[in-house]
């Protein structure tokens, strides 16, 4: 079994990719199931991932990511984003999955699925957006250790302009709003961020122990 503290140690937000160097599709694949295996709230999934890899687009998106070229280096840019709608037909169709997949009786479903609902349809359209991103980060934390167990480099981005995503990469006929960029490669040899130390709180400063 991998050192898993090891490989957290061995990651760093890569600053600079080296854009030969192209992932397997043996090791995007895994990329891809880690993102659908993430836990989210109520097991709903209001998140969906764009895979590019097109270094014309890529090319395109620097200018929508204040210039940051890791986004036209990397082997792939993954593009965590929410669904616009949580509304009852969504919500339906994760129970109708459960039903299908489980076997669950409707006699135990229908009080969860009722109160999800009801629940759903008295929140705003802001607080939606809040929830689907809460679930956005926890995939993008799921991806960023499975990269370092996989030891894919990365570099977790939310400094992007998401409008421009949107149009650049057609989201919206999917429903979709991106909230999140991970360009995914290997580190470029002269990336002189990859042997900095990392810097973080003491153990003692960032831990409470309560026994």
């Amino acid at each position: 079994m991998k050192d898993s503290i090891k490989n957290l140690e061995w990651r760093y937000a890569v600053k600079k990719f080296d854009s030969e160097k192209i992932l397997s599709e043996e090791k995007l694949e895994r990329l891809k199931k880690a993102f659908n295996l993430t836990a989210t709230s109520y097991g709903l999934q209001p998140i969906r991932m764009v895979v590019l890899k097109n270094k014309d687009l890529q090319e395109k998106l620097v200018a929508s990511s204040y210039g940051q070229q890791q986004v036209s280096q990397a082997s792939h840019v993954l593009v965590i984003c929410i669904e616009r709608v949580v509304d009852k037909d969504f919500i339906v169709e994760y129970f109708t999955r459960v039903k299908n997949i489980r076997k669950t009786s409707e006699s135990i479903i229908n009080p969860f699925e009722d109160a999800l609902v009801r629940s759903f349809s008295k929140k705003d359209i802001k607080e939606v957006k809040d929830w689907a991103t809460n679930q956005a980060y926890l995939a993008l934390g799921n991806l960023l250790t499975v990269c370092a167990f996989e030891e894919i480099d990365s570099c977790p981005m939310e400094g992007f302009e998401p409008a421009a995503y949107d149009e650049l990469l057609g989201l919206e006929p999917f429903g979709l709003s991106s909230v999140l960029v991970l360009p995914v490669g290997y580190r470029a040899e002269d990336d002189m961020f990859a042997e900095m130390k990392k810097v973080r709180r003491s153990m003692k400063d960032s831990i409470i122990d309560i026994n």
